[in-house]
This record gives C-alpha cells, structure tokens and sequence, in this order.
C-alpha cells in the first residue's frame, strides 16, 4: 500500500506527509517533510523524516498523547 492519509504546512515551501508505504516488503507509517523543487510547484519528499513498522503504531499513538499531555500540563497548549 501507498497512501498518504494526511497533509499539513510546515511553512511556505514544506509541507509535512503522514502516510502508509511498503518497502521492500514492509508496511510503514512514514512521517516525512516533503519541499517544494526551486522554480516549479512540485513537491518532492526530503531525507528528513522517520518510517516505521506498522506493529509500532500504537507506541508512535501513546508517545503523541504524552506530549500532548505535557504540554497542557505546562500550559502551552
């Protein structure tokens, strides 16, 4: 499977992909900052950027809900 399930700005020229990808046999939730090629629209994925295993996702899920927790109990969120 090849699927990105979500886009969002990272700032005016990247942009952040969240998405499902096999490689070389292995499904992965990739989290990738995608830019923009100098003189076209064109968005081309970066180095930066993590893949995992798919079995990972619920330790990717608890370790979000944790910074998320943090950072309302610091008030900045």
């Amino acid at each position: 499977m090849d699927k990105t399930v979500k886009t969002f700005k990272k700032n005016k020229f990247q942009e952040i992909r969240v998405g499902i990808r096999e490689y070389k046999g292995n499904d992965l939730v990739d989290i990738r900052t995608w830019t923009m090629t100098q003189g076209t629209d064109e968005m081309v994925p970066t180095s930066k950027g993590v893949s995992m295993n798919i079995h990972l996702i619920a330790e990717l899920k608890e370790a979000i809900e944790n910074v998320e927790k943090t950072l309302k109990e610091s008030l900045m969120l």
